[in-house]
């Protein structure tokens, strides 16, 4: 292990080369200790081979390992059993993923949770709201830790004590954590979830981190729920790598009117599934149970405008007109206490502004 770790420390070793030199030499130590012709045979290439030739010199894979175990990180490969299943299953899956915290990759479905840095009041609430639920459905949430909804995200699922996963493009060392307004949150995450990266330690974040970072959250798992995305926001790159790999996408509408809701919009136009509640998820990913159905969605009112539309509402259709004028709201309000009743699974909107409680 400690001269694969080594050897992921010099760029352009990636995963497919290093399976070139271990079908070649056997094992990492035999590739440590090679030489220019031998590695020239392997096949990966001259260029390859000079650089590890020249490059290990100054490298001590003795010391690289004693400061991964300094940062509690542990080294995962490809060929191990607690490798990440789906994540096997993609076309260029890292061959080392690095791991901080306990999180058992194979125990839970994971579901990732995207979207823009800048968001909106609407986008944080979704955010948080969609994660709740999802942790109280047993679902590991999977973010990437920027700021705004990955933020939310994490959050919404540590305030329902869930698991969650922040994948990261640098390395999991404490003076790499990126970025470093949410160094307390990824201790946080760490305590019942994990940080992943495939970066040796002491690699900082960068411009070409972020896109590989974002195929292991769409790698890692199941689906990908797309929330507030500008036209050329990263979580778009998430969501069109899920595609790739033949896993859903989901994606929560928006005003036509925000920006932000520009590449939701157009997602669910392209054929992503509208997320109004967290049950649109679970029924497309076939995870729904009778006997969680409750715990999911439990109708614990947050304000009284809530809790007074609750009271109004039953299994049988009304209008958001005469629903308005009962709970004596204006429209607009109304209409924005619905908007979030119904992402939070309580009530459907079954058309024409017709409102039914779930």
């Amino acid at each position: 292990m400690k001269y694969l770790n080594a050897l992921n420390k010099i760029e352009g070793v990636g995963a497919k080369r290093i399976q070139i030199l271990l079908n070649f030499f056997g094992n990492g130590e035999n590739i440590w200790e090679a030489d220019l012709e031998n590695l020239r045979k392997s096949g990966i290439g001259e260029k390859l081979s000079e650089r590890i030739f020249l490059e290990k010199n100054s490298i001590n894979p003795k010391e690289e390992w004693e400061k991964l175990e300094k940062e509690n990180i542990k080294l995962i490969t490809l060929g191990d059993s607690d490798y990440p299943d789906l994540l096997r299953e993609i076309p260029n899956p890292p061959y080392i993923l690095y791991k901080k915290g306990e999180i058992n990759f194979n125990s839970s479905p994971m579901i990732s949770i995207v979207g823009s840095r800048k968001y909106t009041a609407y986008g944080s609430q979704i955010a948080m709201s969609l994660a709740k639920d999802l942790a109280s459905a047993g679902i590991t949430v999977v973010s990437g830790m920027a700021l705004g909804i990955d933020t939310f995200s994490h959050r919404g699922a540590l305030d329902n004590h869930g698991k969650t996963i922040a994948v990261l493009g640098n390395s999991l060392d404490d003076n790499n954590i990126y970025p470093r307004n949410n160094f307390n949150l990824s201790r946080e995450i760490i305590a019942s979830g994990a940080l992943v990266s495939e970066y040796p330690i002491e690699t900082s974040a960068g411009p070409l981190t972020f896109p590989a970072r974002n195929r292991i959250i769409a790698g890692l798992t199941i689906g990908t729920i797309v929330i507030e995305a500008g036209a050329k926001s990263g979580s778009l790159i998430t969501a069109d790598m899920a595609l790739e790999y033949n896993r859903e996408v989901f994606s929560v509408p928006g005003s036509i009117f925000s920006p932000l809701s520009f590449g939701t919009n157009n997602l669910i136009k392209n054929g992503a599934r509208v997320v109004t509640g967290i049950k649109d998820v679970l029924e497309e990913l076939d995870l729904i149970k009778e006997n969680v159905k409750k715990e999911i969605i439990p109708k614990n009112p947050e304000n009284n405008e809530e809790k007074i539309i609750l009271k109004i509402l039953s299994p049988d259709p009304l209008h958001i007109d005469n629903i308005a004028k009962l709970a004596k709201l204006q429209t607009a309000v109304c209409s924005s206490v619905l908007s979030m009743m119904e992402i939070k699974g309580w009530v459907r909107n079954i058309g024409g502004q017709n409102y039914i409680l779930l």
